[in-house]
């Protein structure tokens, strides 16, 4: 996991990308991979429950600490494989967000249906992911962040991955510098 200092530098204002994705007051969301709690303390502020999986404890001992240095107290923290998660989450969701993880997750499509079999019928998928440029134009404080090259993919990529689960592309929108945000119902 990338340190902290510059996925924020990268994202200042986590709530606003959650917002503009469609996660609203109300909601039920998993922060699936959640990692330090970039996106899971913002998310705490705006819905009614989240629910923070990843599958290192370590990492979900930080985004614990940051959740409650903001005061929420309507996060659950799980350890659990992301093929798995839903075994874990005891209820329906409206919301799974998983950011800068895709592409790295061997069984995408087997991934895909794990979120369709959380999701409320009415319930949205979004994800956050690097746009397919290399490496070395992708840069944070001067050094060449991201994944491998080989591995990004574009909104059109992880449409084609989630269709097959039973989920259609709703829209996607850019997030600069290097990123886009892709959601499905």
């Amino acid at each position: 996991m990338p340190d902290a200092d510059w996925w924020r530098a990268l994202w200042p204002d986590p709530v606003t990308v959650l917002v503009e994705m469609g996660v609203r007051h109300g909601m039920v969301v998993v922060d699936l991979c959640c990692g330090d709690g970039l996106f899971t303390a913002p998310l705490a502020r705006i819905v009614d429950g989240v629910y923070a999986i990843d599958i290192d404890p370590a990492m979900l001992d930080r985004a614990r600490a940051l959740v409650a240095a903001a005061g929420s107290t309507n996060c659950h923290f799980v350890v659990a494989d992301a093929m798995t998660f839903d075994a874990v989450v005891p209820e329906p969701v409206d919301y799974v967000f998983l950011a800068n993880t895709l592409h790295g997750v061997p069984d995408q499509l087997g991934l895909a249906r794990t979120v369709v079999a959380i999701l409320k019928p009415e319930g949205q998928f979004g994800v956050v992911n690097w746009h397919r440029r290399p490496r070395e134009e992708t840069l944070v404080f001067g050094q060449p962040r991201g994944p491998r090259t080989e591995m990004r993919m574009e909104a059109r990529d992880v449409a084609v991955i989630v269709e097959p689960a039973g989920l259609s592309p709703n829209r996607n929108v850019e997030f600069p510098p290097y990123h886009y945000r892709a959601m499905f119902r």
